[in-house]
């Protein structure tokens, strides 16, 4: 499919058509597909750049958030309709951003997950279930790109031209297979899903993390990935434009003393001598920290130690872990889904690391249901927890 059925839509970018928008798809009828675009790579953040919808009695539409900031309107005009999405966790921060927040949805990404396909990206679902090729190719392109190229308008409106298509074939499969409810309680438990806080020392994160052991080397680090993020957030560019993570764990791991030798290292060469004076003044401050101001070589566990030390810490908790996940990869296969669709590796973990007493069904049911898992999946996934739980070892 190289085109949309009814060509490409004018891109909404003012109040009037916004508000012309809103009325025809209010008026439409059945599931509304939605989508967003990012400038991941390009931009600070995960903000859309572009929105696209389709809907039954009101075709498909192209909205610049960019332009038209609030889509709140939008979203009450819309807010009882199904929405399908793909991959539907991706897209709904950014959505949530510019006031659209669904209370029902279908995704199709993680119906092709439970159904057992194989490739669940939106291009090869398309193909398999409907038997179209979409033209791709633009899904990791400057979407902040203002005006926006056409065969980018025409790759993003046919990014929601079948997903309504797509959703009603994937609605007949789940049905087929006996797994529609359990899909329905996994879309209905990431639409009522609360925003995600704010990841704690998210740079922890830095790539290459594992080679910095001392605790003056993680504070460079901290102060460096503080430091670019701030500069990033400012110039509205990916923090990796600034400088690259690599950069930041060679400059912990040197310790440089001045300006001269930070500009010997290979991520600093081509800096100037101004932006030196900055990377270095953060290296300073990290140099120039008490021994209490240090960062700690990991951040606090909550749950169970790592599965590689159990055998050391607990080795009867290993053989529970050991029978639960071969008993779970078994029954995963034999329903034809990913193991972590059918419940999630740390639940399991969490489980076997302090099991309930008496691990029989109705404790380690209402165990997995404090750890968040589903009905569907308590249903599946007790049976044979509690075999791997009360296994003689």
């Amino acid at each position: 499919m190289l085109e949309p059925r009814e060509g490409i839509p004018p891109v909404i970018a003012d109040a009037e058509a916004l508000a012309e928008v809103t009325a025809a798809f209010a008026a439409g009828s059945g599931p509304v597909a939605v989508d967003a675009e990012r400038a991941s790579g390009y931009r600070y953040g995960q903000r859309a750049y572009l929105v696209q919808l389709r809907r039954e009695g009101a075709g498909s539409a192209l909205i610049d958030p960019v332009a038209c900031p609030d889509l709140s309107g939008l979203g009450d005009a819309l807010k009882d309709a199904e929405w399908v999405l793909h991959a539907a966790t991706q897209d709904l921060p950014c959505l949530r951003e510019i006031g659209m927040v669904p209370t029902r949805l279908f995704d199709t990404e993680l119906a092709g997950r439970l159904a057992g396909f194989p490739r669940v990206g939106l291009g090869a679902m398309v193909e398999s279930v409907l038997g179209f090729v979409l033209e791709k190719g633009h899904s990791a392109v400057d979407w902040s790109t203002r005006p926006l190229p056409e065969p980018w308008l025409r790759y993003a409106a046919l990014d929601v031209e079948l997903l309504v298509d797509l959703r009603d074939a994937l609605e007949k499969e789940l049905d087929r297979q006996g797994k529609l409810e359990w899909a329905r309680q996994e879309f209905d438990a990431i639409a009522s899903a609360p925003p995600p806080e704010p990841r704690k020392d998210p740079w922890r994160r830095t790539s290459g993390m594992h080679k910095v052991r001392r605790r003056r080397q993680l504070a460079v680090v901290r102060e460096l990935w503080q430091t670019r993020d701030r500069i990033a957030q400012r110039r509205d560019v990916s923090p990796g434009k600034v400088i690259g993570d690599a950069a930041i764990v060679e400059a912990a791991l040197a310790l440089p003393p001045n300006v001269h030798a930070l500009a010997q290292l290979s991520g600093f060469g081509r800096v100037n001598r101004r932006q030196l004076e900055q990377w270095q003044a953060a290296v300073d401050r990290a140099r120039e920290l008490s021994e209490s101001q240090l960062p700690q070589p990991g951040q606090p566990v909550t749950g169970p130690p790592p599965p590689r030390a159990w055998a050391d810490k607990d080795p009867a908790a290993a053989a529970r872990l050991s029978a639960a996940r071969a008993a779970i990869t078994a029954l995963a296969e034999e329903l034809n889904m990913p193991q972590e669709n059918l419940i999630t590796p740390d639940t399991v973990r969490r489980v076997c690391w302090e099991p309930p007493a008496p691990a029989d069904a109705g404790s380690v049911a209402a165990a997995l249901a404090a750890h968040g898992a589903r009905p569907w999946q308590v249903e599946q996934v007790t049976p044979v927890l509690v075999a791997a739980l009360t296994k003689e070892s």
